[in-house]
């Protein structure tokens, strides 16, 4: 029997990862002429959803009339900015990898399904120190497709060695919801995000307040 395997989403669920992205995106807008169009604390649940969802909300502020050239012209120069203060302010959420030893200590498989590009993931998870705490890491640009298709996250079970049909996905957006909805695994969103408690809209299989909570969570939803 294929072993029992935690999915992690980065950005929003085990870290903190928005001030650091916020910087980038802001670096964009100040050398464009605009200032500092994005607020690290309002725009934070922006952050988590991407380079280009801050890009996007940035223009439609200062530029109404931007579109896809423009985002698609600054993406790389924000993920440029983006690399040099990765780990700036980035800080992982209170008891995150004392929950990924527990697990691992009852026999989990865990691995990071994310929509950062490969590269910077494995660049942030080096510079915090966790990156060898996981079996596996799928990112943005691992496959030609990226969350909420399920095939990142059949990926990245796979690649650690589990089963997908014995696995759930820890994450903190719609997206994440839609990943696992795609692949037909049980999802836990977490609420101390920028969202809070909103995300029960969202209607995931649990809620995940701390995460001390989430061995015995684990153990319920897979079995």
């Amino acid at each position: 029997m294929a072993r029992k395997t935690i999915v992690f989403d980065l950005d929003g669920t085990l870290a903190d990862t928005s001030i650091d992205l916020i910087e980038a995106a802001n670096w964009c807008f100040r050398d464009l002429g605009y200032g500092d169009v994005l607020d690290p604390a309002d725009d934070a649940s922006t952050a988590f959803r991407g380079g280009r969802a801050m890009l996007q909300l940035g223009f439609s502020r200062v530029n109404e009339g931007a579109g896809e050239a423009e985002i698609d012209r600054e993406y790389p120069r924000l993920l440029t900015a983006y690399r040099d203060c990765i780990d700036r302010h980035t800080r992982l959420y209170p008891g995150a990898m004392d929950a990924v030893a527990v697990l691992k200590r009852a026999g989990y498989l865990t691995t990071i399904c994310t929509n950062k590009p490969q590269a910077l993931a494995e660049l942030l998870l080096t510079r915090l120190g966790i990156l060898n705490e996981f079996d596996s890491l799928v990112g943005a640009d691992t496959l030609p497709v990226r969350k909420p298709d399920a095939a990142p996250y059949i990926a990245a079970v796979e690649r650690a060695g589990g089963g997908v049909a014995r696995s759930a996905l820890i994450g903190d957006t719609v997206t994440d919801r839609d990943t696992a909805r795609a692949a037909a695994v049980p999802v836990v969103l977490v609420t101390f995000g920028p969202d809070g408690d909103s995300v029960s809209a969202l209607e995931p299989d649990a809620l995940l307040h701390q995460f001390s909570d989430l061995p015995p969570l684990a153990d319920r939803l897979i079995g």
